[in-house]
């Protein structure tokens, strides 16, 4: 780890401290002027938004974030090239079922509501109010994936996960601000605290038969990446494989998949391809520290069979730091794990569950699951441990994000 890079983590610490100190922190479900606080839940088979009450967890109504799918389906049947990846699509990563909702996020004054759409390989700006699109940028290469918002909420990061590059977009125009380079199938992405970095993950060729660890190889170019979010200049780039065998976990995969980390960006905590638990990372020393092992419900079930070689797709800390939440896909459950001795408690695991993913609020108090299997969000309290709300949602819920709609908010027609 470079020496400014190492002066900058530093930096975060006391930045973080200081708002600690203050007090100065915005509690959950504050909200700009004329907003009101919601959650927003992507149903990525449907193509729908569910908008949803903090505290209540009431439905508040959804956005269709497909209003113009017969043009964009007009333009996919007349361009064999699109044609052929949106039903490859369609056939690996989407199981059988379009992608039309991945990630999305508000902009803070409620106006906008944006979204990526892996099957049209694209990210709108549809206004929450009317449900038309306001702007549309579609990405380089075939599909679009996971996203982060800035701190100040004025860009988003987008990965183009066919053209191994993330896209920097300004939330109000859609205009492309930056953009920078990562390895095969970029994936993950998330803002530091200050907003001066942007961590990000590529997880390689997933979608591929080849998952026997002798095939490891043909998995492409897996990287981790710190990179500069004023200048787009990649600060730091690594392969966990080398972290993991000379922490002695050859065995273990080096495609990091959701990630999260302590308040002070010290350490950081990977969910990687075919495993169950997570991989502990310390930036401070560059080293693999610990290694979670979680229960494996399925200890039979073929690689070939893990969904886009995700045994766990879903972590989140709260806001202390001293708890994860984790999402254990494949397993069908949800646990909260201590972050110093890594015991769990299964808080959730309904049948068929598949949990996709799992986010913390903004104040940190509670962790949110999608069940993509039951068609699901789940709220626990990290405190307690428990569930305490499950609210019904669309067709394979994936992305949770807290966000804004204006105030007195109604649905869009249609």
């Amino acid at each position: 780890m470079t020496r400014s890079l190492l002066a900058r983590l530093a930096a975060a610490v006391i930045t973080v401290a200081a708002v600690a100190a203050l007090g100065s922190a915005p509690a959950s479900g504050s909200a700009p002027a004329d907003t009101q606080p919601v959650i927003f839940v992507g149903n990525n088979w449907d193509g729908t938004v569910q908008v949803i009450e903090p505290g209540s967890y009431d439905v508040l109504g959804q956005i269709n974030a497909i209003p113009d799918i017969e043009e964009r389906m007009a333009e996919i049947y007349t361009n064999p090239v699109r044609l052929a990846y949106f039903l490859a699509i369609r056939m690996g990563p989407g199981e059988g079922n379009d992608q039309y909702v991945d990630d999305m996020y508000s902009t803070n004054d409620g106006r906008l509501l944006v979204a990526s759409r892996p099957s049209l390989a694209d990210v709108v700006g549809i206004d929450t109010r009317t449900g038309e699109i306001a702007w549309r940028f579609p990405v380089e290469g075939q599909r679009s994936d996971h996203m982060a918002l800035s701190p100040d909420g004025e860009r988003v990061a987008v990965s183009a996960s066919t053209a191994n590059l993330v896209h920097i977009l300004d939330v109000d125009t859609g205009e492309e601000v930056g953009r920078f380079s990562s390895g095969d199938t970029p994936h993950e992405n998330v803002y530091s605290a200050d907003g001066e970095r942007i961590f990000h993950a590529s997880i390689g060729t997933v979608y591929t038969p080849l998952d026997q660890p002798a095939f490891d190889s043909t998995k492409g170019e897996r990287i981790f990446q710190v990179v500069d979010a004023d200048t787009n200049e990649i600060i730091e780039r690594f392969d966990l494989r080398d972290k993991l065998d000379a922490a002695g976990y050859p065995d273990i995969s080096s495609a990091i998949r959701p990630m999260a980390h302590t308040p002070d960006e010290r350490y950081f905590y990977f969910q990687v391809s075919f495993f169950h638990g997570f991989v502990e990372y310390d930036t401070a020393t560059g080293k693999v520290t610990r290694v979670a092992h979680l229960p494996n419900r399925v200890p039979d079930m073929p690689r070939e069979q893990y969904v886009n070689d995700s045994a766990h797709h879903g972590l989140a800390m709260n806001r202390k730091g001293t708890k994860l939440c984790v999402a254990g896909t494949m397993d069908d459950y949800a646990a909260i794990v201590s972050r110093e001795t890594f015991r769990h408690r299964i808080v959730s695991d309904p049948a068929d569950g598949k949990p996709y993913w799992a986010t913390s609020s903004k104040d940190g108090s509670r962790c949110y699951v999608s069940w993509s299997g039951t068609d699901e969000m789940s709220v626990i309290d990290y405190r307690t441990e428990t569930e305490i709300a499950r609210v019904p949602v669309g067709n394979h819920p994936q992305r949770i994000r807290e966000g804004f709609v204006p105030a007195h908010w109604t649905p869009p027609a249609g």
